[in-house]
């Protein structure tokens, strides 16, 4: 049975409407993801690696910020200490 036509336009019940849209839904989300090689009995475990992937990544990336933040604060550090040392003659400076 066709759905009634009135001025070009197709109506239907909106509960048949969400479930094509559903349907649709769903089917574009498998095909996405087997586009990308994420389907089978496996996807599940490849997603939670990829995500432990991603938050290892962001660890390093945190923990680099740290080291250089870190290395920056002792370069500094050290020159005002030298700066000071130069300066009070501590070393045995020209007389």
């Amino acid at each position: 049975m066709n759905p009634p036509r009135s001025e070009g336009y197709v109506r239907m019940p909106d509960a048949e409407l969400e479930a094509i849209l559903t349907r649709a839904a769903e089917e574009g989300a498998k095909r996405a993801l087997a586009d990308v090689g994420l389907d089978g009995d496996e996807a599940a475990l490849d997603i939670r690696d990829l995500r432990s992937l991603v938050d290892c990544i962001r660890l390093v990336r945190r923990t680099a910020m740290q080291t250089a933040v870190r290395m920056i604060t002792t370069a500094v550090m050290l020159a005002l200490l030298a700066g000071i040392a130069i300066k009070l003659k501590i070393f045995g400076g020209s007389p």
